[in-house]
């Protein structure tokens, strides 16, 4: 029977990882896959993760399931990371939490219990958004459609995506980018998020919320408001949580889906169908990483090593986008892209264009993903001057 089946093309992004390896360029620049790069061009584990092992390794006294919503002790914590402290969503017990295999995960679990339990309902992402999202979204069986983001310009089209959402089905799901959208890096104003909300709750729309960047726009709460807005004046929200970037615990496939209901018998209605939707997916999440998380966040010192560490994580990207416009300065194309130092996190669409992006790659040496969007954590000191020259040359 295998003998049917069709080789399809790999992701683009792991081919760009392997075409850099195999690249003998000296000046060489990777700024296509998502991870954040410290000056020397390396994913570092940060110093309390390391702390948080240590003491689990001398501690740690079972390897038993945590069951499929994940260890309770993780939930906690990630919701007073993502909806804080003094939440009046968390007071009332309105909210709900579900530790999963990374953002990734998350966001299955969301389709999938979208597409069982609201069978019908379309979901609706920004365009451009992350391109997983229509493979997860379509893989579960839901339509997709796209409201606008982005326009020719390389600008946000607020507009554009408000007289959208104004125009959305009632009763459908939207899902929105709390804070360093990806992959464009241009976030909504608190203004502009009020606006969303308004017309949210004027057509009844579900708003999932993808939160994979906490902490690298402008700090864990900052970041987090559009997620608290939405969540307290609200009925219904879902947000999908992601340790991966800000803790830099990828490969542990850390992430949490956070559900929303108007009160708790509600929300224990949909805890118990989505609990459902882990078991037949994965049974039970991996353990390791929501026990570094615990660790950091119910241990003080740790936690303020660990919000030391992603600070300079955040200042040193946003001190390069600042450094890369300033690079362009002698060129004349510092104000053509002056929008990389107003973006947030990690990425940036910068605005190039497929063939600009593989003249970079082929005469220069330096990979991004042909739509334009850069890592800007790939960036550092050393290599603006030279990424300065190169896209000069091929502007």
């Amino acid at each position: 029977m295998f003998e049917q089946i069709e080789r399809v093309p790999g992701d683009a992004i792991l081919g760009l990882i392997e075409a850099f390896k195999k690249d003998t360029n000296p000046n060489k620049v990777d700024l296509g896959v998502g991870v954040y790069r410290d000056a020397h061009g390396d994913t570092p584990v940060m110093r309390a993760v390391k702390q948080a092992e240590d003491y689990l390794l001398k501690n740690e006294t079972t390897k038993t399931y945590i069951g499929s919503h994940g260890a309770p002790q993780y939930g906690e914590a990630v919701l007073s990371m993502v909806l804080g402290e003094t939440s009046a969503v968390l007071d009332a017990k309105r909210a709900s939490a579900t530790q999963s295999p990374g953002g990734t995960g998350a966001l299955r679990l969301a389709a999938d219990f979208i597409a069982s339990q609201l069978p019908g309902k379309g979901i609706w992402v920004s365009d451009p958004t992350w391109p997983n999202h229509h493979g997860i979204f379509t893989a579960a069986g839901i339509t997709l459609h796209t409201y606008p983001y982005v326009d020719a310009n390389n600008r946000l089209d607020f507009d554009g995506m408000l007289s959208a959402l104004n125009h959305i089905p009632e009763g459908d799901v939207v899902v929105l980018h709390a804070c360093c959208h990806n992959p464009t890096g241009f976030d909504l104003s608190h203004e502009q998020w009020q606006q969303v909300l308004e017309v949210l709750r004027e057509r009844a729309l579900l708003p999932l919320i993808d939160f994979a960047y906490q902490g690298f726009g402008q700090g864990l709460d900052e970041d987090a408001y559009a997620v608290r807005l939405l969540a307290e004046n609200l009925d219904e929200v879902m947000i999908t949580s992601s340790c991966s970037k800000n803790f830099g615990i990828y490969c542990e496939r850390t992430g949490c889906l956070i559900t929303v209901a108007k009160n708790t018998e509600e929300m224990e209605n949909v805890r118990s169908q989505i609990a459902i939707v882990a078991r037949e997916n994965y049974s039970n999440p991996p353990a390791h990483g929501s026990a570094i998380v615990s660790q950091i966040l119910h241990t003080p010192e740790l936690e303020a090593v660990w919000r030391e560490e992603l600070t300079e994580m955040r200042d040193r990207i946003n001190t390069l986008r600042r450094g890369f416009v300033e690079a362009l300065k002698p060129y004349g194309l510092d104000t053509r892209f002056a929008h990389i130092a107003e973006q947030q996190g990690m990425f940036s669409y910068t605005g190039l264009s497929p063939e600009q992006v593989d003249r970079l790659r082929d005469e220069f040496g330096i990979y991004m993903v042909r739509s334009g969007r850069a890592n800007v954590a790939g960036f550092s000191t050393e290599n603006l001057p030279y990424l300065a020259k190169a896209v000069a040359a091929v502007c």
